[in-house]
């Protein structure tokens, strides 16, 4: 019997999950340990979340720390990044999650408006990366070196987008430009990097209930939510653990570049409700 591990454990990786104190970043992080990863949590101001979050890990038995970081700068981009490699002791996989929305009217977007967003969602996603590629090529270097018979199947870089980065809805010109920044920034990356054996993939999620849905809007009901999904449900942040845990997974070992909708089917619906279909 081979004792080489399912493809899908995630047993014995190091992850460092960015915007981890809430949310989506958040449930990935919990859903990356439950799966056997040890994981590095980054927050910006959401500090009891992601203390409490590391506590729930460290009770399943994995190790985890919280580390705190502005990523609208590159120096803590950085120095983040440095911080959660050496409490780990290297890392497999960075999932790029730390980022801010903004839903105003494309005239009343002031400059400020424009560099908080695009200074974090951005440029803060590609040097979490650049300094996240260095410490995985040492980790890959590592394993070659442990396992000298097996095959390194990878490093890996999730990057996480939104529905936003394909279709249009008004008030969201600043933040659907980040977004597809990162759709490029992903598909380029991954053939930038397949020499060196990493792989980047962008999760693009749609309707994800997030505690922020109800300081947008008081008012705010699941059972509204959940009409106006196709699939007949609001996702919830696990469901996005779950698909980036496959991606930090060696069994996505041949995947790279993709940009994954995960919406309940709501960019595949056409938004011509109560309208003749064309055609």
């Amino acid at each position: 019997m081979s004792d080489k591990p399912s493809p899908y454990s995630l047993e014995g990786k190091l992850v460092l999950v960015t915007g981890a104190g809430t949310g989506i970043g958040r449930g990935v992080a919990l859903e990356l340990a439950r799966q056997g990863a040890d994981v590095a949590l980054h927050y910006a101001a959401s500090t009891q979340g992601a203390q409490e979050a590391a506590e729930q890990i460290r009770a399943l038995g994995r190790r985890a720390t919280a580390i705190q970081g502005d990523l609208g700068v590159v120096a803590d981009c950085r120095r983040v990044v440095d911080e959660a490699a050496a409490f780990l002791d290297g890392l497999d996989a960075l999932v790029s999650n730390a980022g801010v929305t903004l839903t105003l009217d494309f005239f009343e977007v002031t400059e400020d408006h424009y560099n908080r967003v695009y200074n974090l969602n951005a440029r803060g996603e590609f040097f979490c990366t650049q300094q996240a590629v260095k410490h995985i090529l040492a980790r890959g270097e590592a394993l070659r070196r442990q396992f000298p018979d097996r095959v390194w199947a990878g490093g890996t870089i999730v990057t996480v987008s939104s529905v936003h980065g394909l279709v249009g809805r008004p008030g969201h010109s600043v933040y659907a430009g980040t977004k597809g920044a990162i759709n490029a920034f992903t598909r380029e990356l991954a053939v930038e990097l397949s020499p060196l054996h990493i792989r980047l993939n962008a999760v693009a999620p749609g309707t994800i209930e997030v505690p922020s849905y109800w300081k947008i809007d008081p008012d705010y009901s699941r059972e509204a939510a959940n009409k106006t999904v196709p699939w007949g449900r609001v996702g919830l942040p696990q469901d996005v653990g779950y698909l980036t845990a496959f991606l930090v997974s060696d069994a996505s070992e041949f995947m790279t570049g993709q940009v994954l909708y995960f919406d309940g089917g709501l960019t595949a619906k056409m938004a011509l409700d109560g309208f003749p279909c064309p055609g």
